[in-house]
Order: structure tokens, then sequence, then C-alpha cells
């Protein structure tokens, strides 16, 4: 998917998500590899309450590809924080 399909998919209907997904698109989302990248465009593709739950951090992912990129997504707004 394209930076800016990315960017456009990463409006989402809440401010929180946005605040997270839209900056971790700008900065990070490019030096991913190409396996987390897709893991990524997955997740874009969850409902705005299930991301917001598990980017909330109050519930964890039960798939280990989606506790991946959600533990990537912690660790990267953790240090813009």
């Amino acid at each position: 998917m394209n930076k800016n399909r990315l960017m456009w998919a990463s409006r989402r209907g809440m401010l929180e998500l946005d605040l997270i997904l839209q900056p971790f698109v700008e900065n990070t989302y490019d030096s991913l590899c190409e396996d987390d990248q897709l893991r990524f465009e997955a997740l874009l593709e969850r409902e705005d309450q299930q991301l917001f739950v598990w980017l909330m951090k109050r519930e964890l992912p039960t798939d280990p590809d989606t506790q991946r990129i959600v533990q990537i997504i912690h660790d990267q707004h953790g240090k813009s924080a």
C-alpha cells in the first residue's frame, strides 16, 4: 500500500487512534521490514473499537502477528510520548 493510502487508512473515527496511527505511519512505517509492513496494513483493516482496545493496552491480541505489530506501535508511541 502506498504512503498516501496508509495515511488515509490511519485516519480513524477516534482521535486517540489518529494520534497513535498517523505518527506511526509518518515516522516508523518505512523503517519496518516487509513482513511488519504487511502486519500493519492488516491491522488497519480491523474495526476501530478493536484497535482502541489493543492500542490502549486494555487487551492483547490473540494472534501472534497482530501482537507483534501492536507491540511495535506501543514501543514507538512510547518513544515519541
